[in-house]
């Protein structure tokens, strides 16, 4: 028993610092296919490892698919089991597909007269701040939430708007662009390389946008999956020129999960005093 004990505790410690940040992501059971009946199966989840679902689903209601003429495809087969959800899209059409969850609200976080004088007992105690200066948050706000929700005695309130865009793509047959048109709205991939036609070794670019404009000096951690069977995580970092320009070569084959987001004062939301843009896309990297 103390050997084991032992030897868990070492694998523990192993395990890549970042395991323990949440990560949100959709991928397809295969990235590039060609029939005139072809389906595709993915699974979405948040979890702690790539692409090893340990944390909690994706919601299904919030994922859409655009076919490659621009039209919107259904989802088949859903459902959502206690780590990942799953679904099926037919492939009818020749082109490429976006399977997106992207989405935009408001948080709010706030102290209270009981926060902060934990906060300052714990300041002046010279301890970390316990549970109690954590003060109140609310995740997905609306309007009614805020003036129902939040204590009149709120202090120091911040209500942040909150954009965030997990996508993937699937290409039947020959790719094309039409799914892949931006939007306009938070942080988006516009393609020079497509999507689908990623190899190792090979550089890949893409440009990134934010609200349609092109976004110099955007941060990129990239990390190819299957962290739970290595020590290391091996991310690659990777920022936007000035033109908006992402340049990504990637070292070997895998499914790889791209990041970034920003934190800005362009609300469009009367009530936020602020915006948070997330982006997350997953990738398939196949062998020369």
């Amino acid at each position: 028993m103390k050997k084991t004990l032992a030897l868990a505790l070492a694998l523990a410690t192993a395990l890549p610092m970042a395991a323990s940040a949440h990560k949100q992501w959709i991928i397809p059971s295969q990235a590039v296919v060609a029939g005139g009946d072809v389906w595709v199966t993915f699974d979405a989840a948040v979890s702690n490892q790539l692409f090893f679902p340990d944390h909690v689903p994706m919601r299904l209601d919030g994922i859409t698919v655009t076919a490659p003429d621009g039209s919107r495809a259904e989802l088949a087969n859903g459902a959502t089991g206690k780590y990942r959800s799953t679904f099926d899209v037919q492939l009818a059409q020749q082109g490429t597909y976006r399977i997106a969850n992207a989405g935009s609200g408001m948080a709010a976080r706030w102290d209270t007269a009981e926060s902060l004088a934990a906060k300052a007992k714990a300041e002046a105690d010279g301890t970390p701040p316990g549970p109690a200066a954590r003060g109140g948050f609310l995740r997905s706000a609306t309007a009614e939430d805020l003036a129902t929700k939040v204590p009149k005695d709120a202090r120091n309130l911040e209500v942040t708007e909150t954009v965030r865009r997990v996508e993937t793509f699937v290409t039947n047959g020959a790719p094309n662009a039409t799914a892949l048109a931006p939007t306009g709205k938070g942080i988006e991939l516009e393609p020079v390389t497509h999507p689908n036609d990623l190899f190792a070794g090979e550089e890949a670019t893409f440009r990134i946008l934010v609200d349609g404009k092109p976004a110099a000096g955007l941060e990129f951690e990239i990390v190819r999956g299957g962290t739970r069977y290595r020590n290391a995580q091996d991310d690659i970092a990777a920022t936007t020129d000035a033109e908006g320009l992402l340049r990504v070569t990637w070292p070997e084959a895998g499914i790889y999960w791209l990041e970034t987001g920003l934190q800005d004062d362009k609300a469009s939301l009367p009530q936020a005093t602020g915006r948070r843009l997330g982006y997350v896309a997953t990738l398939e990297v196949l062998p020369q």
